[in-house]
């Protein structure tokens, strides 16, 4: 089990990534004492965060510990699994395809898939668009929470799993609805969205994600989660009996206890909270888009199984608040939680990352996203 925190044992980082001398020690301070006191009462190891100010000045931040047994300090520039917060990158890749017009909304999946020897296996086959995949609304069941995909995850860890062996999972399973007639969160309709990307690029998914946008937008330190040792990643700490890893820490002799490649177009990315947080205002506010494309993105229909008040765009979920609608993703990967947040009746974006998957800690982290906002108002 993970040793109590005490606040003596509480490091903290602060630096900016951009921004001026000009930029008030107040806010930094105020910033620096949330996070520290954010993982004191939180119980988190660590939280890596990142701010970007309505006049576009960015921070980058890290409080706690990126390794609790061997006291290591959380850097700013250390890295996590993101989650879902990368269906943010994929969903932006294949708006920018529909942009180019090379693809559309109202494509059906079986235009680009259609020739797959597995495809008519799938549940709504006939009916599935682009847009059902980009909201979760195919009625497509979770591959990933199959009890047999859990026990070869942990079998064969250093498996390299292709994306129709994950739909596999998927195939002759009866759907949850009619495509288009209700909302049910699956990474199996991201799987999907990320064939099609690569089906009408003929690249590969990381391969365009990294030229349309982490290249242009100076995106470092954002990388694909694509096999089990990678650099930066800090330790990851479980709920016992975790059914994806069966470990309470993700990092073993550095390498991580199951190949976390799987995920692929479901999420499948290192970052941090300053990159995060770049990214986000870049994505709801800046030209990756066109502006009707953005605005189509956000406006998001009913998904009440993510929470009361909840909608989800076209990879975007959205959420009422005290201080405006937010938009942006959340993110889950075994040890690492994730939420990236942008207010555009503020300017302001917020990630945070925390490298523990307690759930009891997503409803902190949302928290924590309006407390940072709050100290910019």
């Amino acid at each position: 089990m993970m040793p109590p925190m005490t606040s003596a044992l509480l490091p903290l980082l602060l630096v900016a990534l951009q921004g001026s001398p000009a930029v008030a020690e107040g806010l930094q301070e105020a910033l620096q004492a949330r996070l520290a006191a954010f993982v004191a009462e939180s119980g988190a190891p660590g939280v890596s965060a990142g701010l970007v100010t309505a006049d576009g000045k960015a921070y980058a931040l890290a409080a706690g510990l990126a390794d609790v047994e061997q006291r290591t300090p959380l850097r700013p520039d250390d890295r996590l699994c993101a989650g879902s917060q990368g269906k943010t990158f994929v969903a932006a890749v294949a708006l920018q395809l529909v942009q180019e017009g090379k693809l559309a909304l109202d494509d059906l999946v079986g235009e680009h898939l259609g020739g797959e020897e597995w495809f008519e296996r799938l549940p709504n086959a006939g009916e599935l668009t682009l847009e059902h995949l980009l909201t979760h609304r195919t009625g497509l069941v979770r591959y990933e929470f199959d009890p047999d995909f859990a026990r070869r995850l942990r079998a064969e860890p250093d498996h390299v799993w292709r994306p129709a062996e994950l739909v596999a999972y998927a195939l002759e399973k009866p759907p949850a609805f009619a495509a288009g007639a209700g909302f049910q969160y699956s990474d199996t309709n991201y799987i999907l969205l990320g064939m099609v990307i690569e089906h009408v690029s003929g690249k590969t998914l990381y391969e365009e994600v990294e030229r349309r946008l982490l290249a242009p937008l100076g995106l470092e330190g954002v990388d694909p989660q694509d096999g089990r040792s990678l650099p930066g990643l800090v330790q990851g700490y479980l709920e016992p009996n975790d059914p994806f890893t069966g470990s309470e820490r993700t990092l073993l002799d550095g390498r991580f206890v199951i190949n976390p490649q799987f995920e692929w177009a479901g999420g499948g990315f290192l970052a941090n909270g300053g990159t995060l947080a770049r990214w986000a205002r870049a994505l709801y506010e800046g030209d990756v888009l066109a502006p009707e494309l953005r605005a189509r993105m956000i406006d998001g229909k009913e998904a009440r199984e993510l929470g009361r008040g909840m909608k989800y765009g076209l990879g975007c979920q959205v959420w009422p608040g005290p201080h405006g609608t937010s938009v942006g993703h959340g993110g889950f990967f075994p040890g690492y939680l994730t939420e990236m947040r942008y207010w555009p009746e503020h300017r302001v974006a917020v990630a945070v990352q925390v490298n523990a998957s307690r759930f009891a800690l997503v409803p902190k982290l949302g928290a924590l996203c309006g407390e940072l906002l709050e100290l910019t108002l």
